[in-house]
């Protein structure tokens, strides 16, 4: 896609921080939070020719969202110095952000135009909740700060509800730990046609990492104060493919624990045991607030302290609707520390909730109202069930994940089920492997009836270069035949979905550890409508 951007020769954010890099100091600066920059909505003239000022504010690009059919979020943060607190702007300023939506990338038909308002209090980050666009329409934007313009995104609406819809194109990735590879994988996507993509967790990596490949965090510590979130999430989004990737389509964002965390569930904190419920608490909200500040997210999503609401429903149509799951904030405490253990009475507590009773009954009264081929779940952690024990004779479950709320799962899986909810997918991320599996309606009963699939996306960087075979996993995975699949390379998933057809592409990279890696399909998994099994392509 070109662009019409004045600014395209300016030098990279990454070039602009690699020079930088030396001078930088530890940061301890608590950010303040109260205010909010709001759309105002009024008409304003074109811009006259911009021409590009040294403090660039728009370094970390631009980004759209949570498509409705008649609306979507803009974003984009004011950052001249990314690393700095607040971006390196001055604190206590309220800037004019004028915005964009044209029909086409040189804006000759703009649709949608106002002012919204940058404040320190958000970190001068702008959400526009942009209203009264057409359904299932490609449009352009982009934002204006002084005399500097954006970079030019482009975005697409969603179907009219109900509206019949003969195809959908989406994309979905998970967990891109900077200091251990580059995101090719993103480079790649560019060159696909799409109409969304989800992200479903790990958009950073909270630890003071600083890797082999000059990609290392800052600050460098674990994070803990809201400018430490702040400046991390800054750091990641300098990333030129990552910034590419959310200018060129709308995406749906949800979090897992390493935007918090590792392994955080709710109000328990498995790596800081020292902390206090109330401390981590408010490394939680200053988390979430530096997320909301960072993401295409609605004003519905803002935090208030340390709640978010995340959990949201998204329909395409009468093809797919996307039930967008939160596994962290209403989860209960992890049992056995969250390691690996076999099942016992604890993990099928029929009272052991891993998305809260709440979330449940939201489920299951969105699965119950649609009419949708194909009803998705987005989630962040393996449903299906995963026995790590070579031997036959034991089981081992990881606790952090669905195995570790078994209870909860076979009500979801038996919800399904029973009122024949119509072709259900779980989409997963976490593992930093490639997995397509069959879920059953008794996973220790390999003949029992397949209720839907769950497709696993790789990382797109985290845990290295990763290799085509794994012999333990592949032991592993010869013992568990509802798992179809099974890769340990990074890459993304692609998914192709018609009302006949959900065909899904693994695609990945040979290795991270370098930029410049081709990408190819390892494997196309098909599944047919109201066949819930795996087939390959």
């Amino acid at each position: 896609m070109k662009s019409d951007n004045p600014n395209s020769d300016r030098p990279s954010a990454e070039s602009l921080l690699a020079a930088k890099w030396a001078r930088r100091r530890f940061l301890t600066v608590t950010g303040a939070a109260a205010g909010l920059a709001l759309t105002a909505g009024v008409p304003m003239a074109a811009p006259a020719t911009a021409t590009r000022t040294r403090d660039y504010p728009f370094t970390l690009g631009i980004a759209s969202g949570d498509p409705l059919p008649d609306g979507v979020v803009i974003w984009t943060r004011l950052a001249p110095d990314p690393l700095e607190p607040f971006g390196g702007m001055q604190y206590g300023t309220k800037v004019p952000v004028r915005w964009e939506v044209a029909e086409d990338e040189r804006f000759r038909k703009v649709v949608r135009r106002g002012t919204a308002y940058a404040v320190s209090e958000f970190a001068y980050s702008v959400h526009v909740d942009v209203r009264g666009l057409r359904p299932s329409a490609e449009y352009h934007y982009r934002f204006m700060a002084g005399s500097d313009v954006s970079p030019v995104g482009r975005t697409k609406t969603a179907p009219a509800v109900g509206a019949r819809l003969s195809a959908l194109n989406f994309a979905f990735v998970s967990c891109q730990h900077r200091v251990v590879g580059h995101y090719t994988a993103y480079q790649h996507m560019l060159q696909e046609d799409l109409d969304v993509v989800f992200h479903l967790g790990d958009y950073i990596y909270e630890g003071p990492d600083q890797g082999t490949l000059g990609r290392g965090h800052y600050p460098v510590r674990t994070l803990a104060t809201l400018d430490d979130f702040r400046i991390r999430l800054a750091q990641y989004k300098t990333d030129p493919h990552l910034q590419g990737a959310h200018a060129a389509f709308p995406w749906i964002v949800t979090l897992d624990d390493h935007e918090v965390l590792s392994d955080w569930v709710s109000k328990y904190s498995y790596y800081h045991p020292q902390e206090s419920f109330e401390q981590f608490l408010v490394r939680r909200a200053n988390a979430f607030r530096a997320y909301w500040e960072h993401m295409p997210l609605r004003l519905s999503q803002l935090p208030k302290g340390p709640d978010m609401p995340l959990h949201r429903r998204f329909g395409f149509g009468d093809l797919a609707e996307f039930s967008v799951l939160d596994t962290r904030q209403y989860r209960d405490d992890q049992l056995h520390n969250g390691g690996n253990a076999p099942p016992d009475e604890q993990t099928r507590d029929p009272a052991r909730q891993m998305i809260g009773a709440q979330q449940e009954r939201w489920l299951f009264d969105g699965l119950a109202d649609s009419g949708a081929t194909w009803n998705v779940l987005a989630q962040q952690v393996f449903f299906s069930q995963l026995d790590l024990d070579l031997d036959d004779a034991k089981e081992r479950y990881v606790m952090d994940a669905w195995d570790g709320y078994e209870a909860q799962r076979n009500r979801i899986v038996d919800y399904m089920h029973d009122r024949r909810i119509a072709n259900p997918v779980v989409l997963t991320g976490d593992v930093h492997a490639n997995n397509a599996c069959e879920i059953k309606k008794n996973f220790d009963d390999p003949d029992s009836a397949t209720v839907g699939v769950e497709l696993v996306g790789t990382s797109i960087s985290s845990s290295g270069d990763g290799a085509d075979t794994d012999p333990g996993r592949d032991a592993l995975a010869s013992q568990l035949p509802h798992i179809k699949y099974y890769n340990v390379q990074r890459g993304y998933v692609r998914c192709q979905v018609t009302p006949d057809l959900w065909r899904t592409d693994f695609k990945v990279v040979p290795y991270v550890s370098r930029p410049g890696a081709p990408i190819r399909t390892d494997a196309t998994l098909v599944v047919e409508n109201g066949r819930p099994g795996l087939q390959f392509g």
